[in-house]
């Protein structure tokens, strides 16, 4: 939508509506009679007109805000009926205000605010409409453009995941090759291949669409257990994962860099706790770690790139379907997750 235009609706537009109702007026309530067009003191015909323009402005201004805030798929029968009903009230009450404080001539009585209703609701009802055209334009280009950019974003992301490929493909094979190599009384050892064989083959081979919910679970538990096998044995994790969810569908590896920091940072009583809980149609993750009352609390800002490329994925995976909020206390540091499921 070019400025111009913008300019021309909301500030030019409803000065021409309100001299072109305000004519209209005079028009019928004047030539109708034959009488002499704007006949009666110039005085009156400039203040009526005056407030003719700033009622068109005041609607301008009040519909704009109304309709920008409107959810989409309003009923427009009511959203019309409502409007009409809007109108004949204010515009009654300005002219009995403008009445009493002798500002407007209400020269015929009833029957001045009977024309008045008559020519200047339907007038506005048009006036509306282009408002509310106008707006909706403007929100479909918005839209389109945001869809336009997602789509760039997306096939700049996928060609960075082929790019990435490369090293875990090689790796993964490498990793076959050295699991056949160790022998086999190590068994711990051919256990953390195993593990993170598993892993990588999820990474690579199931991450390119939505996943199904017991498979992004079976890949939590497999981290956990490969971390577990790295860390310390004071190390306590507990998993409370919901039953329920099973075949819903996700966008895959959302949790893992929660899990990872998690790990990562773990420290004081050596403690994590994972929760994963269904919610009617809202999945709730929460993972929480004990930390050490010297860690460096910048070293926990964000916790790194991870959690700032899990937002830009949240963004456009699931936008404004997610809410995610970090807390950090003296002894603790807790991320909360909370996705509503696509249909």
């Amino acid at each position: 939508m070019s400025e111009s235009k913008k300019i021309a609706t909301e500030w030019i537009y409803p000065a021409v509506w309100g001299i072109m109702m305000y004519n209209v007026l005079r028009a019928v309530t004047d030539l109708t009679h034959h009488g002499i067009f704007w006949e009666g003191e110039i005085k009156l015909h400039i203040t009526a007109l005056l407030l003719s323009v700033l009622i068109c402005y005041l609607f301008n201004y009040g519909w704009r805000q109304r309709l920008l805030k409107a959810r989409e798929g309003n009923r427009i029968g009511k959203d019309y009926a409502f409007v009409v009903l809007e109108l004949i009230f204010c515009l009654n009450l300005l002219l009995k205000i403008g009445q009493k404080l002798g500002v407007l001539f209400m020269g015929s009585g009833w029957i001045d605010y009977m024309l008045i209703n008559v020519i200047y609701v339907p007038l506005l009802l048009i006036f509306y409409t282009l408002i509310r055209g106008y707006l909706a334009e403007k929100q479909a280009n918005e839209k389109q453009l945001t869809l336009e950019k997602l789509k760039t974003e997306k096939k700049e992301a996928e060609l960075e995941f082929l790019k990435s490929q490369y090293h875990p493909h090689f790796l993964f094979n490498a990793l076959n090759t050295i699991y056949f190599q160790v022998d086999d009384n190590n068994a711990e050892a051919k256990k953390s291949i195993e593990y993170l064989s598993e892993l990588l083959r999820y990474q690579l081979y199931d991450v390119n669409q939505e996943v199904a919910f017991n498979q992004e679970i079976n890949y939590l538990r497999s981290y956990i257990a490969f971390q577990q096998l790295r860390k310390t044995d004071r190390l306590k994790v507990n998993v409370d994962i919901d039953n329920a969810l099973q075949e819903q569908r996700i966008a895959p590896l959302l949790f893992q860099p929660l899990l990872e920091n998690a790990f990562k940072y773990v420290a004081g009583e050596y403690e994590i706790a994972l929760v994963l809980k269904l919610k009617d149609d809202q999945v709730c993750f929460e993972i929480k770690n004990s930390v050490s009352d010297v860690l460096v609390s910048s070293d926990l800002k964000d916790s790194g790139i991870g959690l700032s490329n899990l937002k830009r994925r949240l963004e456009l995976l699931y936008p404004e379907k997610h809410q995610m909020a970090v807390n950090k206390g003296d002894d603790f540091f807790k991320v909360t997750l909370a996705l509503h499921l696509k249909e």
